[in-house]
């Protein structure tokens, strides 16, 4: 969320908008992942989470945002083998569903970094500006 916030004081409402749109399915994701833990009579501990990279430009941010996907990415597909494994298939199949949407945002992200590639940074920009 803080990159989408950066990008609306930017004025880059493409970024903005697209940041924040996948900010909020990242909430969502936890919002499910919780209610799992908590069917599952657990206890949900958010007081270790990973820690945050900011992106102090456009291309940082993006790469940092491509690293922490590549981490959930790999999370939840270690999360779903073990599912299978103890036979959980309601956690399995939420978990596939998130992967899938992560799956979707590394997508995304990468295709930004192949357009700052292919088109230049200062390009790329002005193209987020509309």
């Amino acid at each position: 969320m803080v990159h989408a916030e950066m990008c609306d004081n930017w004025k880059y409402a493409r970024l903005h908008e697209a940041i924040q749109k996948r900010a909020i399915a990242e909430m969502k994701h936890a919002e499910k992942l919780i209610d799992r833990i908590l069917f599952l009579e657990g206890r949900p501990i958010l007081s270790t989470l990973n820690k945050l990279y900011i992106g102090d430009e456009v291309p940082k941010m993006h790469e940092n945002d491509h690293g922490a996907e590549e981490m959930a990415i790999r999370g939840y597909n270690e999360s779903i083998r073990l599912a299978v494994e103890v036979g959980d298939n309601g956690t399995r199949d939420l978990l596939q569903s998130i992967l899938k949407d992560e799956e979707d945002h590394i997508d995304w992200i990468e295709a930004q970094i192949d357009q700052i590639k292919q088109l230049g940074t200062q390009n790329y920009l002005v193209e987020q500006i509309y």
